[in-house]
């Protein structure tokens, strides 16, 4: 399997911690939206056990309207200077490739585009001459209409050929196989069924040899497992136990990283994860 250049492991899953300065994201809008809240919040991660904080200025919930690019940037570049000048390790959160490089020049040590490429094409290009790792997700469309992309015959199939053509794609716009890090885009143009096997099929996608980034934290196919009596959904910030689960099995099945709302009970999970797997070597 590659390695990530830059970010090391430890020999466990690392633990990327979500700061979303968004009036609008599906499970905690508004709660980070100013600067200085953003900030403590990504220090409080820290503090919980997380190696990577994930700072990002525009909603992905499904139906989500775009943020203009000047909005984006003044939602992120302060408070990714505040926290890597606190000796964060930050990652970006971002489909544009000006914000990818304005956040690398505040200090971002990573670039998690969740378009993988697609919704701008002049991404790979950008995160190629930065040199940093680049997380490329599976993607079929922005969030206004990727539920009606969710059609497939063989999920786990497709999303690896699907990550492999962006693999190379990438590829050949200058980034390298060190930088590159896959995410199979759970709840992205994915119903629940296709999530739940996309999970279950963790071992089959590894074989692509990148590591991988997992983001089940709070996803609509928790709460529609976790449903009431009567089919309502569970809300999202009472599905955290439920992602503790994902996060231990999502590590123990091979990934590189997961991506989570709660630092705190996840870091725990993943290290009895890596001390399970040690124990079986």
């Amino acid at each position: 399997m590659s390695n990530v250049t830059g970010l090391g492991s430890e020999g466990r899953c690392l633990v990327m911690g979500v700061v979303n300065v968004t009036p609008d994201s599906f499970s905690d809008g508004g709660l980070w939206f100013d600067e200085s809240a953003a900030v403590q919040h990504g220090l409080e991660l820290v503090r919980d056990g997380a190696d990577i904080v994930d700072v990002g200025g525009e909603s992905t919930r499904p139906g989500a309207a775009r943020v203009s690019l000047e909005e984006e940037l003044a939602r992120v570049v302060p408070v990714i200077r505040a926290l890597s000048g606190e000796g964060v390790a930050v990652s970006v959160d971002t489909m544009r490739a000006e914000v990818a490089k304005a956040a690398v020049e505040a200090g971002a040590r990573l670039v998690n585009d969740v378009s993988g490429g697609l919704a701008d094409p002049a991404m790979p290009r950008v995160v190629a001459a930065t040199g940093v790792p680049y997380v490329v997700m599976h993607w079929r469309g922005h969030s206004h209409d990727m539920d009606s992309r969710a059609v497939y015959h063989d999920v786990v199939t497709e999303v690896r050929e699907e990550l492999a053509k962006r693999v190379d794609l990438v590829l050949a716009e200058g980034v390298t196989e060190e930088q590159i890090v896959l995410d199979p885009g759970l709840g992205f143009a994915k119903n629940a069924e296709h999530s739940w096997a996309v999970l279950a099929g963790i071992p089959r996608l590894a074989e692509l040899g990148y590591p991988l980034l997992i983001g089940a934290s709070r996803k609509r196919f928790l709460g529609r497992l976790l449903a009431a009596p009567d089919g309502t959904p569970r809300p999202f910030s009472r599905s955290d136990d439920a992602t503790l689960a994902v996060t231990a099995l999502a590590a123990q099945a091979g990934a590189w990283c997961v991506r989570v709302h709660e630092v705190g009970p996840n870091a725990d999970a993943v290290r009895v994860a890596a001390a399970w797997k040690r124990a079986e070597s």
